[in-house]
């Protein structure tokens, strides 16, 4: 019998909290399923490693692993500076769903594993797991960069990359801190800026005293940024009697003493919340000299190299998994009568977005690929590495804010709450810009490149010689580029490099991306029929053949 309570509900229709037009949960999906990262990947040298891709991509965009994402970052690491004795342990304590992460980034090689793979591409496998798995959370990217970057610094003291390197290139992860050849596999960090230099390392100040023991010394001194203060051991950067130089300092001594790595305080960052940055301040802490007294900077900038790859890479994960998510909203989010998908200016905004993120995406590659190279001797990509991983860092990253906010407008007012996600994303977009130098750093390391090592300019134009006559505007920009590096200067460094960037990413695309890609990026980065915003290209664009190609499973 339906009472009159039940028939006045019925009359009144549909529950208030029923919710409609609302996007399902994107997960599960498939974050490999990128087709530019995957002819990329074959293109680059790695396509062996496509299956190991493809399944790592599944894991990242399970829900078991956004899940690890979102927990690892609300519950943010906590300094326990002191047991409860009162001894000084300064160790650093994380969310299960941390270790989670770390454990499955080592055991997929995506830390210092590719410098024990002789197989050529194996560094280009590396940045395609990076791209892959950069869709879970881009904190845990920072100590696995670290322990990838410090094996070729290292290698400037044979006899400490004899003990450290078979353990830096281990797939095993094992947090606890104690004797470091007792542990299956190790973590590596870098300290290098101090508050009164920041950037500029030779200011730095903190002492490096010799003694009795050859090649070991004590420091003393605050840094003032050091990440992941969890790792093994770090390399720093400290003043010696030769001049700045770079040491190996082990969180726990061979004798299994905790050494003076005194955490004044964890930073509280912007994002990246979910990795540990602190001030750690030493005090006759005991160090192991890495390459000769005086060229510290030398020693350490093949880690800075490496680094600032990966700071490309997170940014092209970063913009990738943005795009991905607005492109799942779009699809199941009607407004006007229709999916915003088929709306014809949310297409132009997303076709947009799909142009950008295709082109960090291949530029990460080929980066990977001169890398790659470039280590097994190939002098003319070492060459190439060397100016256009700088070119790549300045812009690229620079890209990732304005294109994360972009993406997270596609969803409105649902894209501005905190369980979408997409705020994190925002937030973590400005750091990769930041570390590794800043903008005007890695501008005025282009220059500095230009004017003492000319080989880099002979490799850029040797590449953007492969799409000569592909295209008249990239023709165009080539000569313009050719033009201004007569005049090139600090004052204009930042428009150089920008011209640079666009450059190389046109030229990649037009060697190696349909038509309509090419061509929608040249008319609108090199051409000029483009706005000021997301979402300016010009009538006549392929929006279809853009989008078809960029958003998982058709549109």
């Amino acid at each position: 019998m339906v009472s009159t309570l039940d028939g006045q509900r019925a009359q009144a229709g549909p529950a208030t909290h029923d919710v409609t037009n609302q996007a399902p949960p994107l997960t599960p999906y498939d974050a490999s399923e990128d087709t530019a990262l995957l002819q990329g990947l074959r293109r680059e040298g790695a396509g062996w490693a496509e299956e190991d891709l493809r399944r790592l991509g599944r894991q990242a965009g399970s829900a078991q692993a956004q899940e690890w994402a979102d927990l690892a970052n609300r519950h943010e690491p906590e300094l326990r500076t002191h047991d409860r004795y009162g001894h000084r342990v300064d160790e650093v304590e994380f969310h299960p769903s941390w270790h989670h992460l770390m454990r499955t980034a080592i055991a997929e090689g995506l830390a210092g594993s590719p410098w024990a793979d002789d197989r050529p591409g194996a560094h280009v496998a590396r940045t395609a797991g990076g791209l892959v798995w950069g869709h879970t959370e881009a904190g845990h990217g920072c100590p696995t960069s670290m322990t990838y970057a410090a094996v070729p610094a290292l290698r400037r003291q044979p006899e400490l990359a004899k003990v450290y390197e078979p353990l830096l290139t281990s797939r095993e992860y094992d947090p606890e801190l104690r004797v470091p050849t007792e542990k299956p596999g190790l973590l590596a960090g870098m300290g290098m800026t101090e508050k009164q230099g920041g950037s500029d390392v030779r200011t730095n100040t903190t002492a490096a005293t010799p003694t009795a023991e050859p090649g070991m010394y004590t420091l003393r001194g605050h840094k003032w940024f050091t990440s992941a203060p969890m790792c093994d051991v770090f390399l720093v950067l400290a003043q010696a009697p030769g001049g700045l130089s770079c040491f190996l300092v082990p969180r726990v001594l061979p004798d299994g003493t905790r050494n003076t790595f005194r955490i004044q305080r964890l930073k509280d960052k912007l994002g990246n919340r979910s990795n540990a940055s602190s001030e750690p301040e030493f005090d006759g802490t005991v160090a192991w000299l890495v390459g000769p007294e005086g060229q510290g900077v030398k020693t350490i900038i093949e880690m800075v190299n490496c680094t600032r790859l990966d700071c490309v890479m997170m940014s092209a994960a970063l913009m990738r998994k943005s795009l991905v998510e607005a492109g799942h909203h779009a699809r199941h989010r009607s407004a006007f009568g229709a999916r915003l998908v088929d709306q014809p200016l949310m297409r132009n905004v997303l076709a947009d977005l799909a142009l950008e993120s295709e082109a960090a995406t291949t530029l990460t590659l080929r980066l990977a690929g001169a890398a790659d190279r470039a280590v097994r001797g190939d002098e003319g990509e070492a060459a190439f590495r060397r100016i256009a991983t700088a070119v790549g860092k300045y812009w690229v990253t620079k890209r990732g804010p304005a294109f994360t906010a972009e993406a997270l407008e596609c969803l409105g007012g649902n894209g501005y709450v905190e369980d979408s996600g997409m705020p994190r994303h925002y937030r973590e977009a400005p750091l990769l810009s930041i570390w590794e130098g800043s903008g005007n750093v890695n501008a005025l390391d282009v220059l500095r490149a230009l004017s003492r090592e000319p080989g880099t300019v002979e490799a850029l134009f040797t590449e953007f010689a492969l799409a000569r006559g592909a295209d008249a505007r990239l023709d165009a920009a080539v000569t313009r580029l050719r033009n201004r590096l007569s005049e090139a200067s600090q004052t204009t460094a930042r428009r150089l490099v920008e011209e640079m960037a666009l450059t190389l990413q046109a030229s990649l695309l037009v060697r190696h991306a349909p038509p309509a890609v090419a061509d929608a990026f040249c008319a609108t980065r090199l051409g000029g029929d483009w706005g000021h915003a997301f979402g300016t290209l010009p009538e006549g664009t392929g929006l279809d053949t853009i989008l078809e190609r960029a958003l998982p499973g058709g549109d």
